[in-house]
């Protein structure tokens, strides 16, 4: 038991600052692109920030943390408020806002690679010490962090981005119909997360929309 307490303990203190980063830049981004798009609700709200707190959500913080230990890795922060009559084109506007969080999480990771590759080009890990091993785990934690969170939230419902993006997409008579699906998005999504794991038979959706194209980009910005 002490050891399973142990594991935990170092786990969390891995996890806590990619995570929180991962959010945090995440959210600045929605409230950055909407004030730049005319809307400054955000910005006098006090979320274009890069303080964690901010944007924080206690029990959607406490949930990533727990399905990022088993994998997972859902979760959510405050959504950043959009007032879409303060936008110059409220369509349009609002599939930059919405975009600009996955962006903003793929970027970051990018910048976290090249950070990674030039520790290890510079020789600071040739040789251990915990306090060089606990900065490359969380290096690599927080890429990964960030790019599943760029594919998660694309994924097109409610009230991900990706939801934000598809309505500006669509046609506004579809995407009328699309938003009156919007009560159900949370049910569908604990339902493509978990369903798959207490029911084989049921394809692993998160798996090909999020997961395997997040590996595929994790293993690009490894090796950099």
């Amino acid at each position: 038991m002490s050891q399973f307490i142990t594991d935990f303990l170092w786990r969390l203190v891995l996890l806590a600052p990619p995570i929180l980063m991962a959010l945090t830049v995440h959210e600045a981004s929605h409230a950055l692109v909407a004030w730049l798009r005319g809307d400054p609700t955000a910005k006098q709200a006090g979320r274009l920030s890069l303080n964690p707190i901010r944007h924080l959500d206690l029990a959607g913080t406490l949930v990533f943390f727990v399905t990022a230990w088993f994998g997972a890795g859902f979760g959510w922060a405050k959504p950043v408020p959009v007032d879409g009559r303060r936008l110059r084109d409220p369509r349009r506007d609002m599939i930059w806002i919405s975009a600009s969080g996955p962006v903003s999480n793929l970027a970051f990771a990018v910048l976290i690679s090249l950070v990674l590759a030039g520790l290890i080009h510079l020789g600071l890990f040739t040789e251990y010490a915990l306090w060089k091993w606990f900065l490359g785990e969380m290096l690599i934690l927080g890429i990964t962090v960030n790019v599943v969170l760029a594919f998660f939230n694309l994924i097109p419902l409610p009230p991900l981005d990706g939801s934000g993006i598809l309505t500006g997409l669509l046609s506004p008579r579809a995407a009328l119909h699309y938003q009156q699906f919007a009560r159900y998005g949370f049910l569908i999504l604990l339902g493509l997360i978990f369903l798959p794991r207490f029911l084989p038979g049921l394809p692993n959706i998160i798996g090909y929309l999020v997961l395997y194209p997040a590996q595929a980009i994790i293993d690009l910005l490894l090796p950099l």
